[in-house]
């Protein structure tokens, strides 16, 4: 009797002669339907002159157009720079404009005839920055219908800034796209404090630690959700880059040193606090190194949520995650902070604080005050308060955006995870009564 399997074998050996049926009609139907759906259509001659409007990168493997594509750039960079005015360009410029001043000369301002005389005569590089637009923006109501010359020299000057600020930071951008990631700020960083007066006290063995302090503050503020880069946009639409080449001024005074992150004086500060606080130096912050920050009065239960949501290793804290808890706390009445902090509120990880969140957080804060002698304050009047200060969208939950529209976002804070703040703003009324008296 023949197996199954010599049963098969017969049955394929009768199809192998076998002719397939006709499928002239099924052909006729898929050519029709992919004719009319565009599969077959010739392509329009106006598509050749179409120019292409997006090239994709080059791929890594691809090194002759990766090099090619970094020179192209560099080339590029370099035609922008050349295209800036010279110092003494400048100078030349505002010697014109003093020299075209438009009556009555004490107030040291031109009209738009004047105005378009000096743009005569000036060099064509400076020709793009007298348009009527500018002149319209700096205009004032002058019953004469004049701007002032320093004005739209300080924003001729400010121009070229930002055009040098552009160039002098795409130098970094490795990629090409508009953006530079950590490393790049930090080459950027690094390479330029020698050319600034104010750092020439740093030791070199301190650079590293330096560069990673000034890079911190662009990251935390200008990259709250973490994808490691920054664009170059942001960094020059916001005041850091001005805080940082402030220190070329020479004759800085102290008081303001102390004020910007970027000086040496802060740089050490911060540093510092984080050497002191590092009891065993092991360069790293476990928890109870922590809690002596400041005045040692941040609470338990904020710390332990602290070290669950940063980035720590084998339970401690390096310095880069440390910075970040700096920036948090001394900038408090920001929305990077407020984000960075609320993260940290929200036990639950659900994307609000609830009345158990808070009740968690007050609980701690009345442990502390007891162990102190302190009154104990009513916790459901405590919470209420907190709910009549933010006036949430939803009752009892309190999201982000509520926490950072209501305005007082700082002081919600400052009462849940600080006793100092916490009392600070319960006796806040008697602390002011006692401000006038002294100063009476």
């Amino acid at each position: 009797m023949a197996s199954w399997a010599d049963k098969l074998r017969e049955f394929n050996a009768s199809k192998a002669g076998s002719t397939p049926k006709d499928t002239t009609e099924e052909r006729k139907m898929f050519e029709k339907y992919y004719l009319e759906w565009g599969g077959g259509r010739k392509r329009d001659p106006t598509y050749a002159s179409i120019p292409c409007f997006y090239t994709p990168l080059p791929s890594e493997q691809n090194v002759i157009l990766q090099k090619l594509r970094e020179e192209s750039r560099a080339a590029f960079l370099t035609r922008k720079s050349a295209a800036l005015l010279e110092n003494e360009e400048l100078q030349k410029l505002l010697d014109l404009l003093e020299e075209n001043l438009s009556a009555p000369l004490e107030d040291r301002m031109i009209n738009y005839e004047d105005y378009l005389k000096v743009k005569d005569k000036v060099s064509p590089k400076c020709k793009e920055y007298f348009s009527a637009l500018t002149f319209s923006k700096l205009y004032k109501k002058d019953p004469h219908g004049r701007i002032a010359i320093v004005e739209f020299f300080h924003y001729v000057m400010r121009k070229v800034w930002l055009q040098q600020s552009r160039i002098g930071l795409s130098l970094y951008d490795i990629s090409g796209l508009g953006y530079l990631r950590e490393a790049d700020l930090e080459n950027y960083i690094l390479e330029m404090i020698p050319t600034l007066p104010q750092l020439d006290g740093l030791e070199k063995s301190f650079y590293s630690f330096y560069v990673c302090t000034a890079v911190r503050k662009f990251f935390f503020f200008l990259d709250p959700l973490r994808t490691g880069k920054i664009k170059i946009q942001d960094i020059l639409c916001c005041s850091f880059l001005d805080e940082l080449l402030e220190l070329r001024e020479e004759g800085l005074p102290r008081e303001r040193q102390e004020c910007n992150w970027f000086s040496a004086a802060s740089a050490l500060r911060v540093y510092g606090q984080y050497l002191t606080l590092d009891t065993d130096h092991n360069g790293m912050l476990s928890k109870s190194e922590l809690s002596k920050y400041g005045n040692g009065t941040l609470t338990s239960v904020f710390l332990d949520r602290v070290f669950q949501e940063c980035l720590t290793y084998e339970g401690e804290m390096d310095y880069k995650t440390y910075l970040d808890f700096i920036l948090a706390l001394e900038n408090r009445k920001t929305s990077q902070s407020l984000q960075y902090l609320f993260k940290i509120l929200d036990c639950e990880g659900r994307g609000e604080v609830t009345m158990f969140s808070l009740n968690y957080y007050f609980r701690a804060v009345q442990e502390e005050l007891s162990k102190h002698g302190q009154d104990v304050v009513d916790m459901k009047d405590l919470i209420n308060e907190v709910f009549d200060m933010v006036k949430p969208a939803e009752p009892e939950r309190i999201t982000l955006k509520d926490l950072i529209k209501c305005g007082q976002g700082d002081i919600i804070v400052s009462i849940l995870i600080d006793v100092n703040g916490f009392w600070t703003y319960e006796y806040r009324e008697a602390l002011v009564a006692a401000e006038n008296i002294n100063n009476r």
